[in-house]
Parts: C-alpha cells; sequence; structure tokens
C-alpha cells in the first residue's frame, strides 16, 4: 500500500490532517470491462484514463481503487494473479506521475466452493468496507470525496460509507435510467467525468456535459 501526499480537508481526532479521495471502480472505469480480467494481456486502459487521474491528483485527490475481485472466490485465478496485474497497472500509470494511493478488492463471490470465500462479508460492493477501510488505512475524509463506478453496486457503496458525489460512467456496463438517477452525474466516460469536476469540493456541483445525465 502507498502513501503519499495529498490536499488537506479536516483534522482526524490525533489532529492528523485528512484528505480527500477519488474511490475508483477499476474495470470499465479505468480498463476495458471484460469478464474476469487477471491476465496482463487482457488487460487494456481506456482512452483518457491517464490524463483523467493526473488531474485528479492535481485536485488534490488520494486515488483509491475499489474493486470487487469474485473471480478469486470462483477459483478463476488467485491473489498472485491479481498482484501481478495490480503491479502492471502501477507500472503503466507511473511514467506520467500517476500514484495509487491504494488498491482494495473484495475476493468473496456468493458462489463460491470455498466457505471462507463465500461470504457474507463487508467488503464485497455494495457493502462499504473497502471504501471504509481505506479511509481508515489512508487517512481519508470520506465527506470531501468522490467515487466513479459503472454500477449501481458502487453507488450504494459509496453511500453507505458516506461519500457525497456519486458518480456512474457508460465506459463498462449499461446503466439504467433507476440507476442513472440515483448518481450525481452519468458521463460517457472516467475523462469526461473528470472535465467536469468543480475545482473545489465546497464549490457547486458540475453539470454533466452533453452526453451526462
Amino acid at each position: 500500500m502507498v502513501r503519499e501526499p495529498g490536499a488537506m480537508a479536516t483534522t482526524a481526532d490525533d489532529g492528523q490532517a485528512l484528505r480527500p479521495a477519488a474511490f475508483l471502480d477499476r474495470d470499465g472505469v479505468i480498463n476495458v470491462e471484460r469478464d474476469y480480467v487477471y491476465r496482463i494481456e487482457d488487460f487494456e486502459l481506456l482512452p483518457g484514463v491517464i490524463d483523467a487521474l493526473q488531474r485528479l491528483q492535481q485536485l488534490g485527490h488520494a486515488l483509491v481503487v475499489v474493486t470487487n475481485q469474485g473471480g478469486i472466490g470462483l477459483g478463476l485465478y488467485d491473489e498472485d494473479d491479481l498482484q501481478r496485474l495490480h503491479a502492471h497497472l502501477g507500472a503503466l500509470l507511473s511514467p506520467h506521475g500517476v500514484r495509487l494511493a491504494g488498491i482494495y478488492h473484495c475476493p468473496h463471490h456468493p458462489r463460491s466452493p470455498h466457505a471462507a470465500l463465500r461470504g457474507p462479508c463487508d467488503c464485497r460492493k455494495p457493502a462499504p468496507g473497502m471504501l471504509l477501510r481505506a479511509a481508515a488505512e489512508l487517512g481519508l475524509d470520506l465527506h470531501a470525496s468522490l467515487l466513479v463506478g459503472d454500477k449501481a453496486s458502487d453507488l450504494d457503496a459509496a453511500r453507505a460509507a458516506g461519500v457525497p458525489r456519486r458518480y456512474l460512467v457508460r465506459s463498462g456496463h449499461a446503466i439504467s435510467a433507476a440507476d442513472a438517477q440515483q448518481a450525481s452525474a452519468v458521463f460517457d466516460d472516467l475523462r469526461q467525468c473528470v472535465a467536469a469536476l468543480p475545482a473545489s469540493p465546497d464549490a457547486p456541483p458540475v453539470d454533466a456535459p452533453d452526453g451526462g445525465v
């Protein structure tokens, strides 16, 4: 887990500064959505992702990936496979000055043949466990943070964690009208979403541009 300096939002009980985070789903937000991506050859960054991550950092957000990885629970791949893929992701981002403050994953799946990986758990979205753990370990201000996902379960996790700005993007799963109504806004992809963000979390929300909801 990498810790990096970030913008100060408020202070914790011990007086240390908290910082806002950009919680990001992985598949469909950062990389092309494919079923159970764990092989490096299947991992492809979506267009504009690096620029979007750079701007989020410039806005003072710690970049935190929160991803359900039920393929582990199903036995399709293991923790070592996932760590290799995430090391590859870091290697793609590092030359562009992008550093992830943390990558949190849930290995559970309700259909896992292994009881320990079947759950129930508090980390598989829509549960907020990954966000809450990241906030505790990385010193994050949840109330000044945002989330970008591609499914209603992402929104539900953010809502349960107290994250006020919750965005959906169309670059992953199809978004229903009902799910769109639950989001702060809907955008075509991460690049469009980040371009519409206000410069300060205290500023009024920015309307989605053409193509957003």
